[in-house]
């Protein structure tokens, strides 16, 4: 049975980095990023790959069903049973879409959904500190203030109906993310282990 943890956060809420840094250090998880998935399927060479690049080369979005379907292949081909994957879901489309593939799914199981919490002011600071430290050809094309309210919007729209959906399955856990990263680290870590 695959332990599955969705991670969602604002823009610099620091989520991915949080969930990388755990899937590290634990031989028994394994992190994901639905952009990494994407991109690692568009590696293999595949006919769902090839699908993926025609609309990724056009700059247009991935379908909502080839979403699922490579978060699904990717679970199902990880090396381990315990898979996080952060920036999943964007939208309540793609949340009723996953839970409503995940019943179907008897080796899928969807343990808990993290969100790593943080306050637009301080998300705000630490997207643009990341824009102002960043060397020459190391910017994030996506690291502008314009950029940033779009991308929070896009994250803070839904989130509501996101929250209450899960909250109802009692599958939400909610983590303090304005802290440092060693303890924010380290009660993610230690809540996943309580899981697993």
């Amino acid at each position: 049975m695959k332990k599955l943890f969705l991670i969602i956060g604002a823009p610099g809420s620091g989520k991915t980095t949080d969930a990388s840094i755990i899937a590290e250090k634990n031989d028994n998880i394994v992190h994901y990023s639905t952009g990494d998935m994407l991109r690692e399927e568009v590696a293999s060479g595949s006919e769902l790959g090839q699908t993926i690049e025609s609309y990724i080369s056009k700059g247009a979005l991935v379908p909502l069903d080839i979403i699922i379907n490579t978060i699904v292949s990717a679970i199902k081909n990880a090396p381990v049973d315990n898979i996080l994957i952060d920036g999943y879901p964007r939208s309540v489309e793609q949340m009723i879409a996953l839970d409503e593939l995940l019943e179907k799914e008897d080796d899928i199981e969807l343990v808990a959904t993290i969100e790593v919490r943080v306050s637009e002011d301080v998300a705000k600071e630490r997207i643009l500190g990341r824009a102002a430290e960043a060397k020459p050809g190391e910017e994030r094309s996506d690291d502008s203030i314009e950029v940033f309210f779009d991308r929070m919007k896009i994250y803070t729209d839904p989130l509501a109906e996101i929250q209450e959906f899960y909250t109802k399955k009692n599958l939400l856990k909610v983590i303090d993310g304005e802290r440092a990263l060693e303890p924010i680290v380290e009660d993610m870590e230690n809540f996943i282990k309580s899981k697993i």
